[in-house]
C-alpha cells in the first residue's frame, strides 16, 4: 500500500521520521512548489513561495506491506500526524498497488555482457548467443557489488585477460558477487582466494563460484587483508582490489607484503580525482605503474611489485 501524507514544509522532516519509526525503509518527497519554482523561474536563487493550499503542499509516500500489521501501523501513523505541532493539519491518502516482486524486477534489464577479447559475463537466468569462443562467467549478483556492468569492475576483468598468466595465486580483496575470484579461475590461476568483511558477499560469492564450478579453485573468507597476513597465508603472485581510493591508499603497503617480487597489483573503483593520490601510494609502497585504464570517471591502475 502506498501511504500518502501532504504537509506543510516544516512537516516534511516530522513525516519523514514517523515513517521511518513504522519501519518503512524509505521515503518518496514530492514538492510542487520546488518543482514548479525550477521550471517557472531559472535563476540560481529563487525564493520559494509556499502556498497555503493543501494541493500546494509536498507529500511525503511510503510504502507498507498489505498484511494483518497494516491497520495498526495505519492506526499509529494517524495519532502521529494528530499529534505533531503544526498550524495546518496534514491530510493522509492510501492506495493499494499491484503486487510486483520488486527483489527480482530489476532481473528484467541485467542482459549479457560481453568483456574484453574472450569474456562474457552472463546472468544465471539468462541465454547467450554469442560466440562460443568467448569463457561465461555465469553471474547472480544477489546483494552483493559486481554484475559486470560496471565500469570499475569492466576494467578489473580487462586487466585480469590480459596480466593473469597460468597457474597465478591470485587474492581478490573485496570480492563482492565474486565475479573477479571467478573470473580469474577460468582464466587459468592455480587457487584464488577471494576475501570480504561483509557475510551477505561472501554467501553471494561462493555461490557464484560454485555456479561456475570452481569451488575447486576459489576459497572465500570473511576477513580482511590484514586479517591473512596476520595468520600468516602465502604470497600470492596477483592481487585485485576494486574498491574505492582511500581504502586502496591504505592497502598498498600491505599489497606489497602479500605479493611475490614481480607480482601484479589490480587497483579500481578509483574516481579520476584520486587518481593521482592513489598512484603515489602505490608507488612509495614499492610498486611500478605499468599500466592506466580510464572509463568515464573512473580509472583502474595495473601496477608491479619492484624485487
Amino acid at each position: 500500500m502506498e501511504v500518502a501524507v501532504r504537509v506543510l514544509p516544516e512537516g516534511v522532516e516530522p513525516v519523514g521520521s514517523i515513517f521511518d519509526d513504522l519501519g518503512t525503509g524509505g521515503t518518496v518527497i514530492e514538492d510542487p512548489a520546488l518543482s514548479d519554482s525550477y521550471r517557472d523561474a531559472p535563476a540560481d536563487t529563487q525564493a520559494l513561495d509556499f502556498s497555503t493550499e493543501p494541493q500546494a503542499w509536498p507529500q511525503v509516500k511510503a510504502y507498507l506491506p498489505v498484511d494483518d500489521r497494516l491497520e495498526e501501523r495505519l492506526q499509529r501513523l494517524r495519532q502521529a500526524l494528530a499529534d505533531l505541532p503544526l498550524r495546518e493539519k496534514p491530510e493522509l491518502s492510501t492506495r493499494e498497488l499491484p503486487e510486483t516482486d520488486w527483489a527480482t524486477a530489476w532481473q528484467a534489464y541485467y542482459k549479457p555482457v560481453e568483456v574484453g577479447r574472450k569474456l562474457v559475463v552472463k546472468p544465471s537466468w539468462e541465454d547467450y548467443q554469442g560466440s562460443g569462443e568467448r569463457l561465461i562467467i555465469e553471474l547472480d549478483p544477489g546483494m552483493a557489488f559486481g554484475s559486470g556492468t560496471h565500469a570499475t569492475t569492466v576494467m578489473c576483468m580487462e586487466l585480469l585477460e590480459e596480466y593473469l598468466r597460468p597457474g597465478d595465486r591470485v587474492i581478490d580483496v573485496g570480492t563482492g558477487s565474486g565475479i573477479l575470484a571467478v573470473t580469474a579461475a577460468k582464466l587459468g590461476a592455480g587457487s584464488v582466494r577471494a576475501v570480504d568483511n561483509d557475510p551477505v558477499a561472501v554467501r553471494v560469492a561462493l555461490e557464484n563460484a560454485e555456479l561456475n564450478g570452481v569451488t575447486d579453485k576459489v576459497e572465500v573468507l570473511e576477513s580482511d587483508l590484514l586479517a591473512m597476513l596476520a595468520q600468516g597465508a602465502a604470497p600470492a603472485d596477483l592481487l585485485a582490489a576494486n574498491i574505492i581510493a582511500d581504502v586502496i591508499i591504505k592497502l598498498a603497503a600491505d599489497a606489497a607484503r602479500f605479493l611475490v617480487p614481480g607480482g601484479r597489483f589490480i587497483a579500481s573503483g578509483i574516481i579520476k580525482d584520486r587518481d593521482k593520490d592513489v598512484r603515489t601510494a602505490i608507488n612509495k609502497a614499492g610498486f611500478t605503474v605499468r599500466e592506466i585504464k580510464r572509463d568515464g570517471e573512473w580509472v583502474a591502475v595495473l601496477s608491479v611489485r619492484e624485487a
